[in-house]
């Protein structure tokens, strides 16, 4: 276990941070309190955090090609203005169930998104993966409960994604061109029975996968065969989602979450960190929106 070079990035304590993004084009971090619908903006890595308002519960943010933003909310993907804020719903999803919302996205190589759902009070399968390109949506992955760990291989031939409480890491084969699967998922990491639970991942340029360890307080890196590389201790124990940050992507941040800790013992929870790693990273591709 390590934990040299890891230090707050931004102190808003989020009640649970999740999905974040960083714009190279913009040079900003983006990333959500879900529970708290709001949307966090920091130029990286110094400058102030803007804390944005949201309608909605939101988990995930990807960059269109004409400048626009990609939101994943309760209801839907929309469009944002970065400009004004303004929101427009570009494709429902799950709309007509106020039960649910978003969890963990991420963006295929291909340009494909794909999006997890869950219930709102965490009741099992209740949720979904769905693969989404220029409007269409597609279910790839019914009867989830907790969505998470979706994220690709550089080449776009593997998707990764776990539901959370069942404890396996699974990876698919992809079609690199659509980022639709094309075989059974097998299992990657079997985690039940070990310390805290899979939660939000990302692949580097070099194939390693690093996930943040739920109810662990860790992020861990693991080879594309499977092999435990690594692991860098967080100050909190809620760590949800890292990401790749910095104009080449060698800096990462992991989000965390405050719900259900006491801050008087775990001063941190909530917190958003910056892990200064030796990481080779990579940033998610535009996505076409029509």
């Amino acid at each position: 276990m390590e934990d040299d070079g890891v230090s707050v990035l931004c102190d808003i304590a989020c009640e649970l941070g999740e999905g974040p993004t960083y714009d190279p084009q913009s040079g900003k971090l983006f990333w959500f309190d879900i529970v708290g619908r709001k949307l966090l903006e920091r130029p990286f890595p110094d400058g102030p955090t803007t804390v944005h308002e949201l309608p909605f519960m939101a988990s995930a943010i990807a960059f269109a090609e004409d400048g626009m933003q990609l939101l994943v909310a309760e209801n839907g993907v929309h469009v944002r203005d970065p400009k004004t804020g303004a929101l427009t719903l570009h494709t429902a999803l799950e709309a007509n169930n106020p039960k649910t919302r978003s969890n963990d996205a991420r963006v295929h190589p291909s340009g494909a998104f794909w999006i997890g759902t869950m219930a709102k009070d965490e009741a099992d399968a209740a949720g979904a993966i769905y693969w989404f390109h220029k409007g269409e949506v597609r279910t790839i992955y019914p009867g989830v409960s907790i969505p998470n760990s979706i994220c690709f291989s550089p080449d776009g031939r593997i998707a990764y994604f776990t539901d959370t409480p069942r404890g396996i890491l699974h990876r698919v084969d992809c079609d690199p061109a659509t980022g639709l699967p094309t075989g059974e998922p097998r299992t990657f990491l079997d985690w039940r029975g070990q310390a805290g639970f899979i939660d939000g991942s990302v692949v580097d340029a070099e194939g390693v996968l690093w996930n943040a360890r739920w109810a662990a307080g860790a992020v861990d890196a693991w080879s594309p065969a499977g092999e435990h590389l690594r692991t860098v201790k967080i100050p909190a124990k809620q760590s949800t989602c890292p990401a790749f940050a910095g104009p080449d992507a060698s800096r990462m941040i992991v989000t965390t979450a405050a719900r259900g800790r006491d801050k008087a013992k775990e001063p941190d929870a909530g917190k958003t960190f910056l892990l200064d790693l030796p990481v080779k990273g990579r940033f998610e591709p535009r996505v076409p929106i029509s």
